[in-house]
């Protein structure tokens, strides 16, 4: 319903928002720009599903990556959101590797990594605790400086109920009692070649 009437909002007011498709991703972003809301996104483009047997948190070697195309990505929506009037954010990562280099590659500011950020997708039994930690920690955060939280999908489904594509923005607000809503995706092209 509230996706059908900012959809609605936007096909009037017909914002154009260079990078991203639709017309209300720039309504989206305002929000964002406003303190309304905040940025949760998938990591950009790294091949494969989960990690492998061996993987280790500080070890990029043993965990699945960017692809240069999901470098490219992972630029192209920083300079997007820059383009847009979001120059500077408090932007938070996963610790691993593939959503700690799209975070550093949107270069909206520093990169703090948040532990209840990480993946939980061959450890689903932390899916709760993690989720609740993460909704406390939001809960505590003042917004009028945008936010980017760059995460995994499994994690942002947890969170939201929504199911990302990489390099997918999804546009959150903290309603008044605390609860997390869904405002509006943003979808980034996958192809930057």
């Amino acid at each position: 319903m509230i996706a059908g009437l900012i959809s609605l909002v936007c096909l009037v007011i017909g914002f154009p928002v260079a990078g991203f498709a639709g017309e209300e991703n720039a309504y989206l972003l305002q929000r964002l720009e406003a303190g309304h809301s905040f940025i949760v996104m998938r990591h950009a483009i790294a091949p494969g599903t989960g990690d492998p047997a061996n993987f280790s948190l500080r070890d990029c070697s043993t965990q699945r990556n960017l692809s240069d195309i999901g470098r490219k990505q992972a630029l192209a929506i920083g300079e997007t959101l820059r383009a847009n009037g979001i120059i500077k954010a408090k932007v938070f990562s996963s610790q691993w590797c593939r959503c700690l280099e799209t975070a550093e590659l949107l270069k909206l500011g520093a990169v703090r990594e948040l532990p209840p950020l990480n993946s939980f997708f061959q450890k689903y039994e932390h899916r709760d605790v993690q989720t609740k930690n993460l909704q406390k920690w939001l809960n505590t955060r003042d917004f009028t400086i945008p936010h980017v939280l760059v995460t995994h999908q499994v994690n942002i489904t947890a969170l939201t109920g929504y199911y990302p594509a990489s390099g997918e923005m999804v546009i959150v607000q903290r309603s008044n009692s605390g609860d997390i809503e869904v405002v509006g995706t943003i979808k980034t092209k996958a192809d930057y070649q």
